[in-house]
């Protein structure tokens, strides 16, 4: 995974879905936001705000309905999963569909960043 720091403090990081086309995640840390631009208009989000010093909510994630089921929402809840690790934060999983990939993807290291 390369991860690459441009003007904006964003971070991208590369990942190949099932189609070998690429993904790329944008943090958006200014916004709080991790972003995969699907076109040049669609794009799928993932919400969180800090709710303390060193915790964050992960809020919600949506993924446009033409785009769903294509796993796209699993890359940034990683993305999101990750950054909350790097950073050695604690995280309030409120969307669901974080909840659900932290099940399917049980992690140790996320495991000892979210609280219960």
């Amino acid at each position: 995974m390369a991860l690459n720091t441009q003007a904006t403090q964003a971070t991208q990081a590369n990942v190949l879905d099932v189609n070998n086309s690429q993904i790329q995640v944008e943090h958006d840390k200014k916004r709080r936001q991790f972003i995969i631009r699907l076109n040049s208009h669609d794009r799928a989000v993932l919400l969180y705000e800090y709710v303390g010093k060193k915790t964050v909510d992960l809020q919600h994630t949506e993924v446009p309905d033409a785009y769903r089921g294509r796993g796209i929402a699993k890359h940034l809840a990683k993305a999101a999963m990750d950054f909350v690790v790097e950073e050695d934060l604690k995280a309030h999983l409120t969307c669901w569909y974080i909840q659900k990939y932290v099940k399917e993807n049980p992690q140790p290291q996320y495991f000892e960043h979210i609280y219960q």
